[in-house]
């Protein structure tokens, strides 16, 4: 809970419950035809939820890091694709909370999202080297590129992105930028289809020709170099992106444990062990994260990045085996699709892809730890 200077208590958990308890009978459906929830988002800025993190002083809820990995949590155990999507504006909100606590203002992008913008991020396809192509013009560049997924760009008001920039006057750069979703040469393309969290409409964004003022321009790049904002972004998102994951757990967790609990037989009492284990080992990692974080403060340091995805990895796998061994605890059933658990399954391995997938993690972690830079 938050107490505001008005001395009154805000109780996120409880919000974000009664926005999942309104989307759960339409998961399923959403589930098969791959539609996003759109009034989801609605409910989102209407209960507060998508400006909790920012400032009271700026008009947002004052919620800390970890109040919204536990909003994130609460709503992935309803509503699994709307909660990770939901995960891509709360990061990029958490981003520029942490500028704020080092002293950078974050004022422009606040007020935006206290007055109900919606972040969408394109961090998945832009990461180090980012791609598109971006030409100075009067005033500003002109960039064009495909982004994808892009989660939520359907309700989405602003795109945060980043563009190649290869004929810079000193090198190649990467220009980072805010675009509205209505401009000029934006648009959707409707490409997600896949596995899972088919309604967390991931689709792909194309710039084509888009004016970016140099004002919408929030940093600019060198290509190639390890740039220290991504420990920003991997210290503020990780643990949030995971709340969401762990929340689709915790619902497997609580269905399987009711679909067993007139059952005596040795061995459910066994898997039902086993999965508390790795359920429980998912959740303490993602609560040390939030705790490393200490509400934003954490120091911008490779070494921190690096312990921040190892945790993510680990959670992760931890996350699947949670999921696996639910739909083993309850059998057959679990694996058939008039069941929660089959979906869940599917959504939940979607934690495998965000920044960053095992291999590149461990090469990362390790080159960190021996003294080097991440990249290499």
């Amino acid at each position: 809970m938050t107490t505001t200077a008005a001395n009154t208590t805000t109780d996120w958990i409880a919000r974000a419950r009664q926005v999942g308890q309104s989307l759960s009978p339409g998961v399923a459906a959403r589930d098969r035809t791959g539609d996003i929830a759109e009034d989801a988002f609605d409910l989102l800025r209407t209960t507060g939820l998508t400006a909790a993190l920012v400032p009271t002083e700026f008009g947002g809820g004052g919620a800390t890091h970890r109040e919204m990995g536990e909003i994130l949590r609460e709503l992935g155990g309803h509503d699994p694709s709307t909660a990770v999507a939901f995960a891509m504006h709360s990061h990029l909100v958490a981003a520029q909370l942490w500028r704020h606590r080092h002293g950078i203002d974050a004022t422009p992008l606040f007020t935006k999202v206290a007055g109900g913008a919606i972040l969408v991020s394109t961090g998945a396809s832009d990461w180090v080297e980012s791609n598109g192509r971006a030409s100075r013009v009067e005033g500003g560049y002109l960039v064009s590129a495909r982004k994808a997924p892009a989660s939520g760009c359907e309700v989405g008001t602003v795109l945060v992105t980043s563009i190649r920039w290869d004929d810079a006057p000193q090198g190649p750069q990467v220009l980072h930028c805010a675009i509205p979703s209505v401009a000029q040469g934006v648009r959707i393309e409707k490409t997600w289809d896949t596995l899972g969290l088919r309604a967390s409409g991931s689709h792909t964004v194309v710039f084509d020709e888009v004016f970016v003022p140099d004002a919408a321009v929030s940093l600019v790049r060198p290509v190639g170099i390890w740039p220290p904002i991504l420990n920003v972004v991997i210290g503020a998102a990780m643990p949030l992106v995971m709340a969401a994951y762990l929340g689709i757990a915790d619902g497997a967790v609580e269905s399987a444990a009711a679909l067993v609990a007139d059952r005596t037989d040795p061995h459910i009492f066994q898997l039902t062990g086993e999965m508390l284990n790795v359920h429980t080992t998912a959740a303490d990692l993602i609560a040390a994260m939030f705790t490393d974080s200490d509400n934003l403060r954490f120091d911008n340091t490779d070494a921190y990045a690096g312990r921040t995805l190892s945790r993510k990895t680990v959670a992760a796998d931890a996350l699947i085996s949670t999921v696996r061994l639910a739909i083993e605890t309850v059998g057959g059933l679990g694996y058939s699709r008039t069941c929660d658990l089959e979906m869940r399954y599917r959504d939940v391995h979607g934690s495998l892809f965000h920044p960053l997938p095992r291999a590149k993690q461990t090469r990362f972690s390790g080159r960190v730890r021996l003294g080097h830079t991440p990249l290499g």
